[in-house]
């Protein structure tokens, strides 16, 4: 049986969109992420409404106009391997539209937005670049929206590349309280993806008493949500996996609380 936590991606719908989670089917407040697989000249557009949006270009090029920016061609990575790539912030209250030049795989993040933010380009040179852990513990950061980027709201978004044999999110932590400065209040996903493709990795979303308890194996496209609990991620030798992460709760500030447990690690 297939675990609540875990979306398979779909074949494409009129709009090529093959992943698609709401607040409404996730069963919470905030987080709300799609993925579409566009051909070359293909065009998709949206209202952003009370929401803030990011589109992250995991693959292809696409001319993109936000608000009333034209951003021109932008994007250009082969794969979300490949180093950062390009992404666009489009506030609240706006718009925003594209035409694939190539063949697109776009990421749309979104949660509830506000303030007077413009619609902005974030390129290669935007991403904080960072390494966390040591030994088998280490993964490779690219920070899109950060905690310390104040042009936003409520989104925090983040890519991850975990080399093969190495584990992530780990030792494992959660952020599901509201209790600042010890913790804050987040929900995430995890969209996942493996070089090679045919590859897989484990995620397990579980909480102090086990009343969620969920380990899954992800395939290349899968998304996993995490409503609360501690979510450790672990790439098998060989395969080495990337995940977008999408976070937002009341709060954009991300303080986590590791697992008593396994917190010695850090010691």
């Amino acid at each position: 049986m297939i675990s609540p936590l875990l979306r398979r991606p779909t074949l494409p719908d009129t709009e090529g969109r093959v992943q698609h989670v709401t607040p409404e089917n996730a069963g919470w407040t905030y987080v709300g992420f799609d993925v579409f697989v566009l051909a070359a000249g293909a065009s998709l557009a949206r209202q952003t409404g009370d929401q803030e949006v990011c589109l992250v270009l995991l693959s292809g090029t696409a001319k993109v106009v936000a608000g009333d920016v034209d951003f021109g061609t932008v994007g250009g990575r082969t794969s979300v391997f490949d180093g950062p790539g390009h992404s666009i912030y489009v506030p609240a209250h706006s718009s925003w539209s594209l035409t694939a030049q190539t063949k697109l795989e776009l990421a749309v993040c979104a949660a509830p937005g506000g303030g007077t933010f413009a619609p902005r380009l974030i390129g290669p040179d935007d991403v904080g670049l960072l390494t966390r852990g040591k030994g088998t513990n280490i993964r490779h950061v690219r920070n899109i929206l950060a905690e310390g980027d104040e042009a936003a709201s409520s989104l925090l978004v983040v890519e991850v590349i975990t080399p093969g044999g190495h584990w992530s999110s780990y030792p494992p932590h959660k952020h599901d309280r509201d209790a600042l400065p010890a913790e804050s209040q987040l929900e995430e996903t995890y969209y996942h993806r493996l070089k090679p493709a045919q590859g897989f990795a484990f995620q397990r979303v579980y909480s102090d008493d086990r009343t969620l308890d969920e380990t899954m194996c992800v395939a290349d496209g899968d998304v996993v949500l995490v409503p609360r609990g501690y979510h450790p991620v672990g790439a098998p030798h060989g395969y080495d996996l990337y995940y977008l992460n999408v976070m937002a709760g009341p709060k954009r500030t991300w303080r986590f609380w590791n697992d008593p447990d396994h917190a010695w690690m850090l010691g």
